[in-house]
């Protein structure tokens, strides 16, 4: 985790030499200091953008709706969902 606030001054004084983002604090916005800043790349959230990775993802999609169909619970619930996980 960052506070996006102290990289930008840290970024902007040279404390840090450089920085390579692709998550932001508000996304999808991105502040116009990151933007204007010479020492940054700045990127969409592309970490999870291999073939590995997002056959990974719709495995896990997969077994989610099959654990819900078979036990009424999910395998990976997000905080907003109401359901419980299969232990």
């Amino acid at each position: 985790m960052v506070d996006e606030a102290a990289l930008i001054e840290a970024l902007g004084r040279g404390t840090i030499a450089g920085a390579g983002l692709d998550v932001f604090e508000t996304e999808p916005n991105v502040p116009q200091a990151l933007i204007d800043l010479p020492n940054t790349v700045l990127l969409p959230h592309v970490a999870s953008a291999s073939i590995c990775t997002r056959e990974a993802m719709g495995q896990l999609v997969v077994d989610n709706i099959s654990a819900w169909l078979k036990e009424g619970r999910v395998l990976t619930p997000v905080p907003e969902t109401p359901v419980p996980a299969v232990s």
